[in-house]
């Protein structure tokens, strides 16, 4: 069957396959627009399973929010160059994407036709690597951030008790603060206590290691105690959110500077949860 140049350009308006792509699925299907439709979707998850070899280090983390900010989602999209992270429809696919978390679906099945286009468009290796959802639970508010246009991406969630902190201006700000806080510097936790202690236990003993080298041995048991108790405090501060020097006045904590917009608000002010997306990471 003959296809013609316009078929071939209807059915490119269609899906954003290129001519080459549009004129083999035509000529596969005879011509039926509807099934080369579909062929070009399985032609990219079969593009997909010959590339699953190749590395998807690019790609996009994209913000979705609610009007009334009270919930936020994050998704992210990898794929296999800078380039294709760039594209308009790459673009848009990880922004439908953080919606579709938003609403609470999974991203796949609810996407999964502009998923297979993706593929057929791209030619690479796309893939869906993770999407987290926070609701608003009780007073408080939630701050999302978009670092380095999209290589990292945070929501935060204060508490507070009184719903006129909660409405205020000074919360949104510390709340955006604090995503800035944890885009910057990476916590892993809130608080020390909610460091496992295996984790605590192995740093001990990769810092005790390299004492013992330094030194030649280690320090009487009576003296180590208190170096134990130093170290863990130290590594604390480094991967604690509120034990670390706030970016923004390093002559503060972030608890510190949390504590005095609780002091303007006369109001307690608590970190109740974040999630922070490094592309890649």
């Amino acid at each position: 069957m003959a296809i013609s140049l316009q078929q071939i350009k209807e059915l490119r308006e269609a899906t954003a396959a290129g001519m080459g792509a549009c004129k083999e699925a035509l000529i596969a299907t005879n011509g039926n627009m509807d099934e080369a439709v579909k062929y070009l979707r399985e032609k990219g998850l079969a593009v997909a399973a010959k590339r699953v070899d190749k590395e998807s280090k690019q790609g996009i983390v994209a913000l979705a929010e609610a009007a009334d900010k009270k919930s936020m989602a994050l998704a992210e999209v990898n794929c296999e160059t800078d380039f294709v992270a760039k594209t308009e429809a790459f673009v848009k696919f990880v922004d439908d994407a953080a919606k579709v978390a938003l609403e609470g679906k999974d991203i796949e099945t609810t996407l999964g036709d502009d998923y297979k286009m993706l593929l057929t468009k791209t030619g690479e290796n796309v893939k869906i690597r993770r999407a987290e959802r926070y609701q608003l639970e009780g007073e408080g508010v939630l701050s999302g951030y978009i670092h380095m246009g999209g290589k990292i991406g945070v929501i935060v969630e204060l508490g507070c008790e009184k719903a006129e902190s909660s409405a205020s201006a000074a919360l949104a700000d510390a709340a955006h603060m604090i995503c800035l806080q944890i885009a910057a510097n990476a916590p892993k936790y809130v608080r020390p206590e909610d460091v496992p202690q295996k984790e605590i236990d192995d740093e001990l003993e990769v810092k005790l290691n390299a004492l013992k080298e330094q030194k030649g041995k280690l320090p009487p048991e009576q003296a180590l105690v208190g170096i134990k108790k130093g170290m863990a405090a130290k590594f604390c501060t480094q991967i604690c959110l509120v034990k670390q020097d706030y970016v923004a006045d390093g002559e503060l904590t972030v608890e510190k500077y949390l504590d005095g917009v609780a002091k303007t608000l006369g109001d307690k002010i608590t970190v109740k949860r974040f999630v922070r997306m490094q592309l890649g990471a």
